[in-house]
């Protein structure tokens, strides 16, 4: 049967599966943290929000020099191998966060061999709760290196994989619906880590949610092939995954240069889009639980937080199909992908402006914050997948997850600013009562990063449009 009457088949939406299920589960091991340390975690280890920006911050900071290699592994293990490292680290450094309690106990008390529950019923008993808090700082910030490690891979190597089993003009979609895992985490999140927590403690929740890595690799390492060599891929998909690839084929074998991907502007395009808003998703991401905690009283394993942040980051998946866009401007206008991308991106970070109202509206109800928030995070998830895209619109696959991995970085880097110093904001809002515009306290501070957070996005889609004004392909990498 010639491949013109071949009926296609469609296993790149299974790889697209995976990768959705990859990110899913990368969220939700991000997730153990915010929604336990101010409920379960912070009485235990007596930890301030500094102490916890601290560790977010450092995780963020950890994550973005990770990003940078992480790039370079995955092209040079190939996307395989490189994925099954990235999850098996992560995972590992996911489940270590239980023993930090254990650990606290040993260092502070001498007392090693004591379990959870006999881990807190020792630190209780430590006079010293300076030496208490920052030995299990210390430890929580090294069990978040570890998982910033892994996490570090999961991005490269699933745009990477994007690119390998996709078409161009389907990869913003394609890469809309594995990005969508990071909402649907954060959707279970909610409603399954303050109950595991308050059911079997913290400990188990890090365990529990961490061990999941495990079992979606034993998945890949026998789902994952390349197109042309997987039996499940036939001629006729094959040839329509490989449709506009033919330019690649020349240079494939030829060694990136690490420093020259710095001497183009789409790279430096790239790496200030995802500096302005990583950041912006990720306080959302650590943040939200502490703040329905701080400024509505919302204790994280409460049902009505619960179901907040629940709707919060079901709205988070009109992405999916907000990332039809582009495709709908270049079939209506015929724009190259690029300018459809900058179009749609520029629509995309209008809504965050909203974030502008969290604050003077949530006085009527803290609902009206958490459905800004949730747009807002819509919005940025259709960005999110679009500047993602970008990358392959605009550079050979061989490139892919080192541009990603640079724009990982710079992303990483934005997010260790916000979280770092938002948890220093909160606490002299709170120390001295700041008052702004009429509110104060924490809920000041809160007012200041939304403001900054609703006009990141028009900030860096300006500079990035100055940078790369128009379509432009490299071709010599």
């Amino acid at each position: 049967m010639s491949t013109l009457n071949q009926k296609m088949t469609n296993y790149r939406w299974v790889i697209c599966a995976m990768l959705f299920f990859a990110t899913t589960v990368n969220y939700l091991d991000r997730q153990v943290l915010s929604l336990t340390w101010n409920d379960f975690i912070k009485p235990e280890f007596h930890w301030t929000d500094t102490d916890y920006g601290t560790i977010t911050g450092l995780f963020s900071l950890i994550y973005a020099i990770s990003m940078l290699f992480a790039g370079r592994l995955v092209d040079w293990l190939d996307t395989k191998k490189g994925y099954l490292w990235a999850i098996g680290i992560w995972s590992v450094g996911a489940c270590i966060h239980a023993f930090c309690g254990i650990a606290t106990s040993g260092i502070t008390a001498g007392k090693w061999f004591v379990g959870f529950e006999g881990a807190r019923e020792t630190i209780s008993t430590v006079n010293d709760i300076g030496m208490v808090t920052t030995v299990s700082v210390t430890l929580f910030i090294f069990a978040r290196l570890v998982l910033a490690l892994g996490e570090a891979g999961n991005f490269p190597a699933a745009i990477k994989a994007t690119a390998e089993y996709f078409p161009k003009k389907d990869r913003a979609y394609s890469t809309s619906i594995f990005n969508a895992g990071a909402a649907v985490g954060a959707l279970i999140a909610p409603v399954s880590i303050p109950p595991l927590a308050e059911a079997l403690g913290w400990e188990m929740a890090f365990i529990v949610i961490g061990a999941l890595g495990f079992i979606w690799m034993g998945f890949w390492m026998f789902i994952y092939k390349k197109p042309e060599k997987h039996p499940r891929v036939n001629k006729a998909e094959l040839a329509y995954i490989l449709s506009d690839n033919d330019s690649e084929k020349a240079s494939v074998k030829e060694r990136l240069s690490f420093l020259k991907c710095f001497r183009y502007k789409q790279t430096w395009a790239f790496a200030v889009g995802k500096f302005m808003t990583d950041g912006v998703w990720w306080f959302y991401l650590f943040w939200t639980p502490a703040y329905l905690s701080s400024v509505y009283g919302l204790k994280s394993s409460d049902g009505a937080a619960m179901a907040a942040i629940f709707v919060l980051y079901a709205i988070t998946l009109l992405s999916i199909y907000a990332c039809k866009l582009p495709t709908v401007i270049i079939a209506k206008t015929g724009k190259n992908p690029y300018a459809a991308r900058m179009q749609a991106m520029l629509i995309f970070a209008f809504f965050p402006l909203l974030a502008l109202l969290a604050q003077p509206l949530g006085g009527i109800s803290y609902w009206i914050p958490v459905i800004i928030i949730g747009i807002a995070g819509a919005a940025h998830q259709s960005w999110s997948a679009n500047i993602f895209s970008t990358v392959g619109d605009m550079f050979p696959k061989k490139a892919i997850a080192t541009i990603t991995g640079i724009g990982g970085m710079a992303g990483g880097l934005g997010s260790f600013l916000i979280n770092k110093s938002s948890g220093v904001l909160f606490d002299h809002a709170e120390e001295t009562n700041m008052i702004l515009l009429g509110f104060e306290g924490k809920s000041a501070g809160y007012f200041i990063v939304f403001s900054i957070c609703a006009v990141a996005y028009l900030i860096g889609w300006t500079i990035m449009k100055s940078l790369v004004p128009k379509y432009k392909v490299i071709t010599d990498l």
